[in-house]
């Protein structure tokens, strides 16, 4: 790279290392040129106009790229599926944004390794979470004005070997049923308060709710429920209540007796530590334990996304909840922007 004087008719495709300010009297003062811009030859006037007819301009070698150029190609590689980026580069930055509702997926190990090279940058929003078309999810830029070209090749070569640093993945599981269990719901003593909670949760995401079923504390007659929700065509089903150790909370044993398999029970997660996950021919069967009626947020919120774009959750996930599992009880509850689940 190196720096020249040079008449402004003969500066055209070269870079301005520094801004070039504009004075209008009693009305402006202020850049008329921005450091880095990429002169054209429309400029030729505006430059005259503010008395540069000889400026000091970039002379770019074989082996640099300008900061908009590498953006571009950056930008490019880093967008997986579902993401969108900008088509104007300002000032090397660009901005990724979900192009579908879903759920956000970050290539960590590759973020690392682009990031570790040290002229160019990318930051995330954190792993998994729950994303809307148009949220922002990342952004980044060539960080000198001007970039050597083997390390934008290797950047590059990181991204493109991942398929892109971040993509979205959509909601694949559209309709869901619901079976709330216990007694005292059953007969009617006390209002159902669980099954509403868990609707709105659910259509919050878009699925349907085909149904929300009840059910008293009897093995047979829950799993009779829960293979009902399964024929009706349900692709995902919760049960509500009776997850505890107590000797009339049956409903562990009746998603078994339904079929269920590949049943795992118990989280790291406060609240949510009486948690169930379960595969009924495929389909998830998820036991919500009396917390995800009494808090707003709950391992539950960790979980759904995940089965929702179509991950198998298994003891190893549910293990890795741990860190970050605590959740803070806050007063006025801000999540997904807060530490819980964060890991």
């Amino acid at each position: 790279m190196a720096m020249k004087k040079i008449a402004v008719e003969k500066a055209v495709g070269m870079v301005i290392p520094h801004d070039l300010t504009q004075i209008v009297q009693g009305k402006k003062k202020g850049p008329a040129f921005k450091k880095g811009h990429i002169i054209r030859e429309s400029d030729i006037p505006v430059l005259k106009d503010i008395g540069k007819y000889n400026i000091y301009v970039l002379e770019l070698g074989a082996d640099e790229v300008h900061e908009d150029n590498a953006a571009r190609l950056l930008a490019e590689a880093v967008a997986g599926e579902n993401i969108t980026y900008d088509d104007s580069p300002v000032e090397g930055k660009v901005s990724f944004r979900s192009e579908i509702n879903g759920i956000l997926r970050v290539n960590e190990k590759a973020l690392y390794e682009f990031n570790l090279l040290g002229d160019v940058m990318v930051a995330t929003l954190h792993q998994d979470m729950v994303v809307e078309r148009g949220m922002q999810v990342a952004a980044g830029r060539a960080i000198p004005l001007v970039i050597k070209k083997d390390v934008l090749d290797k950047a590059v070569n990181i991204a493109r070997g991942t398929g892109g640093l971040v993509h979205v993945s959509p909601w694949i599981l559209k309709r869901a049923a619901i079976v709330v269990t216990g007694r005292e719901v059953f007969e009617g003593r006390i209002e159902d308060k669980f099954g509403p909670a868990m609707k709105r949760k659910l259509e919050d995401y878009g699925l349907e709710v085909a149904s929300v079923r009840k059910a008293p504390d009897d093995e047979a007659r829950i799993a009779e429920e829960v293979s009902a929700c399964l024929a009706e065509g349900a692709q995902l089903i919760l049960c509500t209540g009776g997850m505890s150790v107590d000797p009339d909370d049956v409903t562990r044993g009746a998603i078994a007796r339904a079929g269920a398999e590949k049943m795992v029970y118990g989280t790291p997660v406060l609240p949510g530590a009486m948690f169930l996950v379960s595969y009924l021919n495929g389909v998830p069967v998820l036991g919500i334990p009396a917390c995800g009626m009494f808090f707003k947020t709950t391992v539950l919120d960790l979980v759904l996304p995940k089965v929702l774009a179509g991950d198998k959750i298994d003891r190893a996930f549910l293990a890795r909840l741990g860190h970050g599992g605590l959740c803070m009880n806050c007063k006025k509850c801000r999540f997904p922007v807060c530490p819980f689940g964060k890991n």
